[in-house]
C-alpha cells in the first residue's frame, strides 16, 4: 500500500464510526479504501473528434469500391488539367478547379456540421494547405503546360521518396541500406523523365523542360504537406482536416481572380466540363473516398494500390488526349516506381507496422 494510499485508510478507519460502516474491521476499511484511491481507468483527452482506427482487417468490397474511385479520379486528374489548359490560364484553372470543390465541400461541412478548429489549429491548418493544395496545384498546372500527363504522373508518383527523405530529417524516420538504395534509384528515373525528350502536342518536343522541374517542386511542397500534418491529424478527425484543408487552400487562390471572368466567359464548353470535373471528382469526391477508406483499412494497404495510378494516368491521357509519353520518360518512370515500391517495402526498419508518414498523392 503506498503512503498516500495509508493516509486515506486511515481517515476512513476514523470515519468509519460516523458513516455506519462499524461492522467492517480496520484491515477491511484500509482494503476497501486502497481500491478506491486506485486511479480510475483512463480516457483518452480529445480536443476535438478523432478519426477512428481501421474497423476491418481485410478489403470488403465497400472499402475497395472507394478505393478504386479514388484511384481512378486522381489519376484522370491529370489529362483533365491538360484538357483544361487549351482554354485556361494555370492560375485560373486552379482557383476554378477549387471554387467548384469549395461549393461542394463548403456545403458538405454545413450539412455535417464539420466543427470549426481552434484559432492555433486553423493557422496551421492554412500554412499547410498553401504548401500542399495552392502550391502543389499552382506548381502541377504551370508545370503540365509543357509536359504531357502521363509524363506529370510519373514525377509526382516519386513524391513517396521525397517524403521518406524529409521524414528522416524532421520525423525520426529511418531508412535501411535497401531503402537508402530505393531513394537514389527512384531520384535517378525521375531524373531521366527530367532530362528526357518526348513529344508534347502543346508545345512540340522539348528537352530538360522548366515544366517538368516544377512539377518536382510541386512533388516536393505535397511532401511537406504530408510529413508535418500528422501532429494535427491526432487531434482533429481526418476527415475534416481534408475538408478544412482544401477550403483554406483555395482561399490564396483568389490572387488570380484579375481576368478569370473574361477568360471564363470565352471557354468553350469542353474546358468548362473538364475543369468541372477536375473540382467535382478528383478533388471532392475523391479526397472523401480516400477518407472513407483510411477509417475502414489501414493506411498500409490502401496506399499500395496508388502504383497503378501512373499506369492509369498513361492509358487515360492516350485516349482522351491521343498522348502518348516518350521512351525516356516511359523508362524513367519504371525505373522511379521500382525505387517508390522499394522504399516502401523494405526501406523502413520495422515495415510490419504502417510506416508514421505515408504521402498521398493527389493531382
Amino acid at each position: 500500500m503506498s503512503g498516500y494510499s495509508a493516509i486515506r485508510a486511515r481517515w476512513a478507519i476514523g470515519q468509519g464510526g460516523q458513516s455506519g460502516e462499524t461492522g467492517l474491521s480496520g484491515a477491511q476499511q484500509a482494503a476497501k479504501v486502497d481500491d478506491m484511491s486506485s486511479p480510475p481507468p483512463t480516457r483518452p483527452v480529445q480536443s476535438g473528434p478523432v478519426h477512428p482506427g481501421p474497423v476491418h482487417s481485410r478489403l470488403d468490397p465497400l472499402s475497395l469500391g472507394a478505393i478504386a474511385l479514388t484511384i481512378l479520379f486522381w489519376a484522370s486528374a491529370f489529362a483533365g488539367i491538360r484538357a483544361g489548359l487549351a482554354a485556361f490560364s494555370p492560375g485560373h484553372l486552379a482557383l476554378y478547379r477549387f471554387l467548384v470543390a469549395g461549393t461542394v465541400l463548403g456545403g458538405y461541412a454545413l450539412v455535417a456540421r464539420i466543427p470549426l478548429p481552434c484559432r492555433a489549429d486553423l493557422w496551421r491548418i492554412f500554412g499547410l494547405s498553401f504548401l500542399g493544395i495552392t502550391l502543389y496545384h499552382t506548381l502541377l498546372n504551370f508545370g503540365e503546360q509543357s509536359v504531357p500527363a502521363g509524363t506529370a504522373s510519373l514525377i509526382i508518383a516519386s513524391g513517396p521518396v521525397i517524403t521518406a527523405l524529409i521524414a528522416t530529417r524532421f520525423a525520426g524516420e529511418r531508412l535501411t541500406p535497401l531503402g537508402w538504395m530505393g531513394t537514389f534509384v527512384s531520384l535517378a528515373g525521375v531524373a531521366l523523365i527530367v532530362l528526357g525528350r518526348g513529344p508534347v502536342p502543346m508545345s512540340g518536343g522539348v528537352s530538360f523542360t522548366r515544366g517538368a522541374v516544377l512539377i518536382l517542386l510541386a512533388a516536393l511542397s505535397t511532401s511537406i504537406y504530408f510529413i508535418f500534418q500528422k501532429p494535427l491529424l491526432g487531434r482533429i478527425n481526418p476527415l475534416h482536416f481534408t475538408v478544412w484543408s482544401l477550403l483554406l487552400g483555395a482561399v490564396p487562390l483568389l490572387v488570380f481572380a484579375p481576368g478569370f471572368a473574361a477568360e471564363w466567359r470565352s471557354a468553350p464548353i469542353s474546358a468548362h466540363l473538364a475543369v468541372i470535373y477536375l473540382g467535382l471528382f478528383p478533388s471532392a469526391l475523391a479526397y472523401l473516398c480516400w477518407t472513407f477508406a483510411l477509417s475502414r483499412v489501414s493506411a498500409s494497404v490502401t496506399t499500395s494500390f496508388l502504383f497503378v495510378s501512373p499506369v492509369l494516368a498513361v492509358l487515360i491521357a492516350w485516349v482522351w488526349l491521343a498522348e502518348v509519353p516518350g521512351l525516356s520518360a516511359l523508362i524513367g518512370g519504371a525505373v522511379a516506381l521500382l525505387g517508390v515500391l522499394l522504399v516502401n517495402t523494405l526501406g523502413r526498419p520495422g515495415r510490419g507496422s504502417p510506416p508514421a508518414s505515408r504521402p498521398v498523392k493527389a493531382p
